[in-house]
């Protein structure tokens, strides 16, 4: 029987090779990854190449970029090394809010979005509403539903859109004491449970109305907040979070029921405010509106707090002091432009008056009472039309037939000019008037 060598005959032998590109290269190579971290190994090996002069061998970007994880040189573009995230989870319920927006789908020919936020402790979806538009008047719609029902957060997480960055959205949270932060361009470190949340939505929410027939029962914008409803509070606030092991609304009122704001500090937080300067005459305009303010005001720069989808009722503000109520001079618009409504207003009922029926119906009409002596009776001896008596022979004369290649001047079917003569409606009267 031949010996063997054993259990260490068993382990794969150690590869043991020269490397084909020279030391002094690889030294050069990582001396240039280093001097500018910034540099990719296809650019690096460009350097070599233009270094050493045409015909020299050069490694490859492949080499190199292998040469470089080897001496852990692959790092970001800064020269830094990777930056960790840490798993944040604010500590109570209320702490913290993330709120963002999701495209939805078409809803009586118009694209919807939807408005969240999600309570960074229990994953309860606590403010939320569907919208026609993404802007700030459907933000605070969905910020106040939730205000209302679930509390004051001390913290509200936003991304940079327009919408989240307006300042009647910070004129509300200042009001409410609420401290607002933004997510840096580019780093969406932070927002992580609101996607999640967005997927559950799409999953199983938005495929639902996918379905054959669903879309048909989702005929307004009413509608499709009333099923999104039914299904945060039914489906979503009762099933058993992945990540937490509670149900959302379960965790969220595990210390309690939230305290709830006062109705009157929720409506002057959601109210909007522009600063304008009163006039010489004492008056002062917004949005094309003309109000007239105490005459004491004259030449102040005062606030003025009003509903945006009501422009006629305006509060006017003097250094934190209510200086009473504008009274309108003259108001052409009643609605702030930037407080669109979602739902379109109805057409108008139909009358049922074809107006272009009725002026064919009178053509018609005057077309039939023309004289056609060829429905005349004929003489049954001589078969032929006896001739008219010439005292009652009307006194409408047509224009002859075209010749051929002749256009005729009159399109068939008009009255002639002729036929409104003798109806009367030219001929003078016993004074001499037209009738």
């Amino acid at each position: 029987m031949a010996a063997w060598g054993g259990f260490e005959a068993l382990l794969p032998s150690m590869r043991a090779c020269e490397p084909v590109t020279s030391a002094a290269t690889l030294e050069l190579a990582a001396a240039l990854k280093r001097e500018v971290p910034a540099r990719t190994a296809a650019q690096v090996a460009a350097i070599l190449g233009a270094h050493a002069g045409p015909g020299a061998p050069v490694p490859s970007a492949r080499t190199l970029q292998r040469h470089f994880a080897r001496l852990e040189l692959n790092t970001r573009p800064d020269g830094l090394p990777p930056k960790a995230f840490g798993r944040f989870e604010a500590a109570a319920a209320n702490d913290r809010w993330t709120g963002d927006a999701l495209h939805g789908p078409v809803v009586a020919g118009r694209k919807t979005f939807l408005f969240a936020f999600v309570d960074d402790h229990s994953r309860a979806l606590v403010g939320y509403r569907w919208g026609h538009s993404e802007d700030t008047v459907r933000l605070e719609a969905a910020l106040r539903a939730g205000l209302a029902s679930r509390g004051i957060p001390k913290v509200v997480y936003l991304d940079n859109g327009s919408a989240m960055v307006s300042s009647q959205l910070l004129r509300a949270l200042a009001v409410l004491g609420i401290k607002l932060t933004h997510s840096k361009p580019g780093q969406p470190a932070g927002r992580g449970k609101i996607e999640r949340l967005f997927r559950t939505v799409r999953e199983q929410f938005l495929v639902e109305l996918a379905a054959p027939g669903a879309l048909g029962a989702v005929s307004d914008l009413a509608r499709l907040n009333e099923l999104f409803a039914a299904w945060v509070e039914t489906v979503y606030h009762q099933r058993v979070h992945s990540e937490t092991g509670h149900k959302p609304l379960e965790r969220f009122l595990a210390a309690g029921p939230p305290t709830l704001p006062a109705p009157h500090l929720l409506r002057e937080a959601f109210l909007w405010s522009h600063t304008r300067r009163v006039t010489k005459t004492a008056t002062l305009s917004l949005h094309g509106n003309t109000y007239e303010v105490d005459a004491a005001l004259v030449g102040r720069q005062v606030e003025v707090v009003f509903d945006p989808f009501d422009l006629t009722t305006l509060h006017v503000r003097y250094q934190g002091r209510a200086m009473g109520t504008a009274v309108p001079h003259r108001i052409g618009r009643h609605v702030h432009p930037d407080a669109r409504p979602d739902l379109a207003p109805p057409p108008a009922a139909p009358t049922g008056i074809d107006y272009l029926g009725l002026v064919a119906t009178q053509h018609h009409a005057r077309l039939a009472a023309r004289i056609n002596y060829t429905d005349l009776p004929t003489d049954p001896d001589t078969g032929q039309v006896p001739a008219p008596d010439p005292a009652e022979q009307p006194r409408t004369t047509h224009p002859p037939a075209p010749a051929q290649g002749q256009v005729p001047e009159q399109i068939p079917g008009q009255l002639d000019l002729t036929d409104l003569i003798d109806q009367g409606h030219d001929t003078p009267d016993a004074a001499g008037r037209p009738r």
